[in-house]
Formats: structure tokens, sequence, C-alpha cells
């Protein structure tokens, strides 16, 4: 059904676009880990400076990529918008373990312009990181339905919560939540009971898609129809190893590039990879499959593009 509401389970727990439980069982989750780390990652990586976000001319979006699913987004005129931001050393509930970022983030927090909103997909500590969000101060934080009080425990009161398909006007430009084939956690005991989704910016110029974290899916489809075409997407194509395990929460590249056609995005920018070693595939094996994929599929480098780690893309709305 078009433009249907987020749905939950007997038990309260929120459910995928198609009706499917969210995520992987935890029996299933056990024998992942059991399969190791799979390829290792170096210990860091120094990338080369890139040139400061620019002021975008009329009917542009400026795209600063910082690291993972973090973007600076300048949109010509207004607004300002900065996405999932994760400026700890870690993505984890603790300082001391957990998946630990690779590369530094590609400006600094103090070089970020004043923001109009923070948009927060979920709650998974590698795109909802209290300790960043604290140090920002946003006058907006724009989220998914039952993640306000998990921020507000966390000393950052305020957010405004949507469900799939609602709307907030930031500026000049309509906010809405979209679904995303995904799950939320921070413990064993909560996955389900906050929801998870991506956001569709819509300006009289034109619209950008972040599709925050997703697996494949018609729903992909339906937000193409419902908000497309859209002259920028953030589409994920990193964390998909091993598949038997990830189809149902990542998308790998090939999976991207479908998505890219099914979302009606005319520039696909590239995501989720190379930070945080989340999943078992190497570091750059995420953008060297996406190129193979891209080539087979006849398009060009710049209908997909995988961006320098800080780098500014200036784009047509």
């Amino acid at each position: 059904m078009s433009r249907a509401p987020a749905r939950r389970d007997a038990e309260g727990r929120f459910l995928n676009p198609d009706g499917s439980a969210s995520g992987q069982p935890l029996a299933q989750v056990w024998r992942m880990m059991r399969e190791g780390a799979g390829t290792p990652w170096p210990r860091e990586v120094r990338d080369p400076p890139q040139s400061p976000p620019a002021e975008p001319p009329p009917g542009h979006a400026a795209v600063t990529f910082i690291g993972h699913s973090t973007f600076l987004i300048r949109i010509a005129g207004g607004p300002t918008l900065l996405t999932d931001p994760v400026w700890s050393e870690r993505c984890s509930p603790f300082t001391f373990l957990g998946p630990r970022r690779a590369r530094a983030p590609g400006l600094a927090l103090d070089a970020l312009p004043p923001l109009d909103a923070v948009l927060v997909s979920h709650n998974h500590y590698d795109h909802m990181d209290v300790a960043t969000l604290r140090k920002l101060r946003a006058p907006r934080i724009i989220t998914g339905l039952d993640n306000a009080p998990i921020l507000a425990r966390n000393r950052i009161p305020g957010a405004e919560e949507l469900d799939w398909w609602g709307e907030a006007q930031v500026g000049t430009a309509t906010v809405t939540y979209v679904p995303a084939r995904h799950f939320s956690a921070r413990g064993i005991r909560d996955r389900g009971r906050s929801l998870w989704g991506g956001f569709a910016i819509r300006t009289a110029a034109g619209s950008i898609l972040f599709a925050g974290d997703t697996a494949y899916g018609g729903h992909l489809a339906e937000i193409g129809t419902e908000f497309g075409p859209f002259g920028i997407g953030l589409i994920p194509i990193g964390a998909y190893e091993p598949r038997w395990f990830m189809r149902a929460v990542h998308m790998n590249p090939e999976e991207a590039v479908r998505a890219r056609t099914d979302l009606q995005v005319r520039t696909a920018v590239a995501m989720h990879f190379g930070t945080f070693k989340l999943t078992q595939e190497g570091i750059d094996e995420p953008p060297r499959a996406l190129a193979a994929t891209r080539e087979a599929a006849g398009l060009d480098a710049g209908d997909f593009v995988v961006p320098r780690f800080g780098e500014t893309l200036v784009l047509p709305l």
C-alpha cells in the first residue's frame, strides 16, 4: 500500500515494509560470528586532504562525504543538513571495545557550518552516535518513531519523531522519513523497538534521497514512484558479507545499482563503506565491486560516484 505507516507485531516491535520481522534471529547472529571476521582491514588509512566545502550555485547541492553514512548537505538557498553524524573513534556502546574507525572523519567537527537540522536514520551505533550529537548541539534532530527517548536518556532532548512517510519542514525543504528494510537495536533485548528509515529531501529546485541503512526490496521502487526522480541519491554499498546473513539488512553493490534505477536517481553517491569494519568483506571491496557492476550495467562513473573521504561533490538537483 502506498504511503503505509510502519506496522508492529503482537509484541510491539516494528516490522519491515513487506511485513517481515526485522533483522535476523539471534541464533543466526551467533552462527555468523562463528564464521570469523573475514578479510582483515588496515589499522589506519590516511586519505589526502580535500578542499573545504563550497557554497553551491543555484539549483545545486554541495554534498561532503565525511565518512560511513555521515554527509554534510548544503542546498543552494538552504537548508544545511547533516546525516547520521559519527565523529567518535568507535561505533559501540563502549569507548574501549567495538568497531574502530579506519579513517579519520573527512571534516573536523568544528569546521562544520551552522546547521538547520540533523537527520538520524535509526538507532544503531554507527548511525546514532550520542557523543557526537551532544557536541553538535544541533537546533533540530529529526528521526524515526521511538528514537527520541533514547536520545533524551543521553541528555539530547527535543528530537522530532516521524513515522514512515511523515514530513517535517526545514526552511524551504520538505523532509520525509521513508521506509527501509533493516532493523533497530542498541542491545540484545530491544530489537525493533524503534523505527528505521531514510530521508527524502524535496526543494523547489529538485530532490535528494538519503537512503539510510537498508536491504534491497520493493520499498525502493515505491519511494522512487512517490518522490522521484531524485537529482542526488546517497545509497549504501558496503557491509554485505556473508551474504546469507546480510542480505536481510544491507545491499551489496549489485543491488545498490538496481536500487539507483528503482529510486529514479540521476547521480548516486556511495556511502556506508570503508570507515568501520562491520562485516567480512575487505575495506576496498565495495568500491571495486561497484565499479565492475556499474560497467556491466553500462553506467558511467558519474552515474554512481564513489566519493573520496572529505570530498565535496557539487551536483545539480
